[in-house]
């Protein structure tokens, strides 16, 4: 009799330990990643979504936050998520029309009036087409964050006009839209790494650059780029992505639990960003840089006009979204 209990025992213990074993086999790390630095809004809002996610699934899902562009550039970072080996990322909508046309119409300049015009659009209806021509391409947005508003910063002189902008060379992410859009304010635009810009502004590879007041300070760009123009000239949404590949694994309950860490990730990311665009923009011009409001802002609007016209000559399919998102009030 006490041979067959110790057996027991020894089976129940067994069979405890192949039930954690396989509790544990299924467990999934998930790469997540970051461009910027770790008390960025936005990476505070992913290790929220991290966090949120291992707690609520208890365990079954263990997301890994890197920030700094680590796992690489954004244009690889996007084609590693897509490929599943990375799983989710925070990506800015800017360099993805290379891979998903559509969201070009999020980079065209001046597209939304102001940032709540971009929420009320990205919050709804819109920002679920968008969602859609995503997830054709590998890639499932969970949520929508701030990135700003993008202005011109240069080491010259300050931009008042279209004309201040005649010759210089502006750094500008890796689409032809932004391309364009320098071009026809009279710069010669340079597409180059972010990680690339504080040396090439310092050594005069390049005169300038365009981002927010949070980017601008973070990256100490502001150290060797004395001028800040307010254009306000593009308002690009970012997204939290994850992988497809990734999550058609995951289960209906687990997918409900991490999109609402995603949309949680995101809200917070839009309180912090409104706090640390105001630190940012004082300190900038505590170190001395001057900013100043450009004295025609309706130049630079006028100015994009071929921009538009060129876009819906090549895109006709996308004038109707377009317009969609210009009515929005």
């Amino acid at each position: 009799m006490m041979y067959f209990t110790k057996t027991k025992t020894a089976l129940v213990a067994a069979t405890a330990l192949c039930g954690l074993l396989a509790g544990a086999a299924q467990a999934e790390t998930w790469r997540a990643w970051a461009i910027h630095p770790e008390d960025y809004p936005n990476v505070v809002a992913m290790q929220q979504f991290a966090d949120e996610v291992t707690e609520k699934t208890e365990g079954r899902i263990e997301p890994t936050v890197y920030a700094n562009g680590v796992l690489g550039a954004q244009p690889d970072a996007i084609e590693q998520v897509r490929a599943g080996a990375i799983a989710v990322g925070n990506f800015n909508m800017g360099p993805m029309g290379e891979i998903v046309p559509a969201t070009n119409v999020l980079s065209l300049p001046f597209i939304f009036r102001d940032v709540d015009h971009m929420h009320k659009a990205m919050d709804g209806e819109i920002g679920q087409r968008f969602s859609d021509a995503l997830s054709e391409e590998g890639l499932v947005a969970l949520s929508w964050m701030d990135s700003g508003s993008r202005s011109f910063y240069n080491t010259k002189h300050p931009i008042e006009t279209p004309a201040d902008m005649d010759g210089m060379k502006f750094r500008v992410m890796s689409n032809d839209l932004y391309v364009q859009m320098v071009d026809q304010l009279g710069g010669n635009a340079t597409p180059m790494a972010y990680g690339e810009v504080y040396q090439s502004l310092k050594t005069g590879v390049i005169d300038g650059a365009e981002n927010n007041y949070p980017s601008f300070e973070s990256s100490n760009h502001y150290e060797v780029a004395k001028y800040y123009s307010i254009t306000n000239h593009l308002i690009i949404p970012e997204c939290i992505c994850v992988s497809t590949k990734v999550w058609d694994k995951v289960s209906d309950e687990d997918k409900a639990i991490v999109t609402e860490a995603a949309v949680s990730a995101a809200e917070t990311q839009r309180e912090l960003w409104a706090e640390r665009e105001m630190a940012s923009k004082q300190k900038v011009e505590d170190s001395g840089v001057a900013v100043n409001e450009v004295s025609d802002p309706a130049a630079f609007q006028s100015a994009m006009e071929p921009v538009y016209a060129k876009f819906i000559e090549s895109n006709p399919d996308l004038e109707g979204l377009i317009r969609d998102i210009q009515a929005i009030e």
